[in-house]
């Protein structure tokens, strides 16, 4: 049985959470027939519920239940759902998923079908696709592998350096460069661990002077596909997209039109149904390209390709999902690959919760302030909620906390735009990248357009320099308390989620904890903030107190200043867990927060310099832990469980001798 093209949609399931939830949800609320919409959230995530409003929200045990494919179908079930959008992540991708959600519960999958799911899904099926229709494509294996012996047999024959890639998945998952043989095995075996089917395939690698360029592609099932013009995401860190722009910024649209071709003619040999991005590396200076992978999905990017468009694609994939045309949709005038783009250009900022100056980890916490600018060619899509309960960064979920979008009708003015909402934007209570996002768009070769896949690698500590620079400055200007004390229902979070306010006072008691104190009640004393000088907390806090004890004869004013901190995160750590000692220069000290997976040394172990030490997962990610030095392991942490929660600051190994300082090499 085929895969069903559409259905009417009377109940629709939105299996996600955080922004892309609320973007789902709101575009079902305008839909031209009323739509009952359900979603899901787990105990300690619902803010994309209480942001996109919808009219059922409900409870699933954990995080990996989003990815629970039996128990989605028994909701679907149990709600008689019609349709159910997936919108961007591995089910998304899953053949499987649509299939069983159709045979199983007569639920529709929003998207192109599980028939197309395979073929485009499965990077190698997709490799095929474009090598049908003549597209070009780089030397890969024509089957998929975990065998190390398979792959360096092939990347000899091909020479390094060569892509490790998981067949299936996305998002920058499951992708390893290796540039020297002795590479192979650690990188096949990460990749492996980051793909849903534990498999990999061996590709030649294009990385000098490659601009990542995506085709955005809508087709309604009936043979009728068009484009939406192009994408640039070269703006990236070990293959995670951090700055994405609409156009591209390569100047030969001849080129860039014989990309656009070759996407039209894949979409259409399979007769595309839905939205479905074609990704191609391209070489201005050879005038060449090689077609990548589709993601026959939702991308996270689709706001620049919106904004330049005027085309809101979440309503017009859930309008196709339920038998509407092209021509219908006002999509069906012939728009061909020659075709200028619009005059406008647009620039997306992903703004995540992770600390650039650690290896880019995974920063936990509550955050306590939130103010993002508006204006005319801004736009926003977050699940902050900034009227209610503060949102809390764990490590089950991605850590992207919003997308900032700004549209000018040329590039140096959308640049521009870029640069003020980012020196108008502070988050509080948790670390961002921030930083990052204010280097790049300050960088000279970013307004030139001289960005290509490895221009961010290179340059990173120069534009995180640069980035930090400019924070500094902002912060100077901001004065001690900073715009975010602000506080408007429209640009940050309510005063009752400050961790520190001007006024605040606390009665405390002290108790001996000593059984030979010769003191054993409990002694009330009182402390009140006068005045709040700079907060930060927790990276900096600075405040006159004024302190009050039961033998004083009035109130003691106070200087109070933070000097050191650990990051939320340490609530994380269960009691089993020693804590790393930063002064001790024996501790190697755990870096980052998540999932340990992997230990990779025992007790007595000579252990070399920038040897890995762990392997610690976040967001699906696996990151390595290094030794910065040479030594002998003298004691080392005993794993509880095949995935232990971990967090910043845990005691990992004790070597001797050793230097307490620990690099986390993560290669997204």
């Amino acid at each position: 049985m085929p895969s069903p093209q559409s259905c009417p949609i009377r109940r629709l399931l939105v299996a996600n959470r955080g922004e892309i939830a609320v973007r789902i949800l709101h575009a079902a609320r305008e839909l031209p027939e009323p739509v009952e919409t359900f979603s899901l959230y787990t105990s300690d995530d619902r803010s994309h519920c209480d942001v996109g409003r919808p009219q059922h929200a409900i409870q699933i045990p954990s995080a990996s239940s989003y990815l629970d494919i039996s128990l989605l179908v028994e909701l679907a079930q149990k709600h008689s759902i019609d349709a159910v959008h997936p919108g961007y992540g591995f089910l998304s991708e899953s053949a499987e998923f649509a299939h069983r959600m159709w045979h199983e519960a007569g639920s529709l999958v929003i998207g192109p079908g599980w028939e197309s799911l395979v073929q485009t899904g499965d990077k190698l099926q997709a490799k095929q696709l474009a090598q049908q229709c003549g597209v070009p494509v780089l030397q890969a294996m024509s089957q998929p592998t975990t065998n190390v012996d398979e792959a360096r047999a092939f990347a000899t024959q091909v020479g390094f350096p060569v892509m490790i890639k998981a067949v299936d998945g996305g998002g920058g998952r499951g992708i390893r460069l290796v540039r020297e043989e002795h590479e192979l095995n650690n990188s096949i075996q990460r990749a492996i661990g980051e793909s849903p089917s534990r498999t990999v395939f061996v590709e030649k690698a294009a990385v000098d002077g490659f601009h990542h360029v995506e085709i955005q592609i809508i087709g309604d099932g009936t043979g009728q596909v068009r484009h939406l013009w192009e994408r640039d995401c070269s703006a990236q860190r070990r293959f995670q997209k951090v700055v994405e722009c609409a156009p591209a910024l390569v100047q030969d649209r001849a080129l860039v039109s014989r990309v656009i071709k070759s996407a039209l003619r894949m979409a259409s040999e399979i007769r595309y149904q839905s939205l479905g991005t074609f990704e191609f590396l391209v070489s201005e200076q050879r005038r060449e390209f090689y077609f990548l992978e589709v993601n026959p999905r939702l991308q996270v990017e689709h706001t620049i390709t919106e904004a330049i468009s005027g085309i809101d694609l979440v309503r017009t994939q859930l309008l196709l999902a339920q038998g509407y045309t092209l021509h219908e949709l006002g999509l069906g005038a012939k728009v061909n690959a020659s075709h200028p783009p619009p005059n406008a250009f647009s620039i997306q900022l992903r703004l995540c919760a992770e600390d650039p100056s650690n290896g880019f980890s995974l920063s936990i916490g509550k955050i306590t302030g939130f103010t993002v600018p508006g204006g005319h060619g801004i736009r926003v899509d977050t699940h902050v909620n900034v009227s209610g309960p503060a949102l809390v960064v764990g490590s089950n979920f991605d850590n992207l906390l919003a997308k900032i979008i700004v549209t000018a009708p040329t590039w140096e003015a959308s640049v521009r735009k870029a640069q003020r909402v980012l020196a108008d934007s502070r988050i509080d209570g948790v670390k961002t990248n921030i930083s990052l996002l204010r280097g790049i768009v300050a960088h000279p070769d970013f307004m030139a357009g001289k960005v290509d896949t490895q221009w961010l690698g290179l340059n990173l500590d120069a534009v995180l320099q640069q980035g930090e620079n400019i924070s500094k400055t902002l912060r100077e200007l901001d004065g001690p308390s900073g715009p975010s004390q602000k506080v408007t229902a429209q640009s940050s979070l309510p005063a009752s989620n400050l961790l520190f306010r001007k006024g605040d006072a606390w009665s405390i008691t002290l108790e001996p904890l000593s059984k030979d104190s010769q003191q054993s009640d409990k002694v009330a004393h009182h402390l009140r903030l006068s005045r709040v000088l700079r907060n930060e907390f927790p990276t900096s806090l600075a405040a006159e107190i004024e302190y009050t004890t039961p033998t004083s004869q009035g109130a003691i004013p106070y200087r109070m200043q933070l000097e050191t901190t650990t990051t939320a995160a340490a609530a994380l750590v269960s009691s089993s867990h020693r804590r790393g000692d930063p002064k001790n220069p024996h501790h190697i000290i755990l870096p980052l927060s998540g999932k340990l997976i992997e230990i990779l040394v025992s007790d007595g172990e000579d252990v070399a310099e920038n040897q890995v030490l762990a392997f610690v997962k976040q967001m699906k990610m696996e990151l390595e832990v290094r030794s910065p030095r040479s030594g002998r392991v003298r004691w080392v942490h005993e794993m509880e469980d095949e995935e232990e929660d971990v967090a910043e600051g845990m005691l990992l190994v004790e070597l001797v001798p050793t230097n307490s300082n620990v690099e986390v090499w993560g290669k997204l």
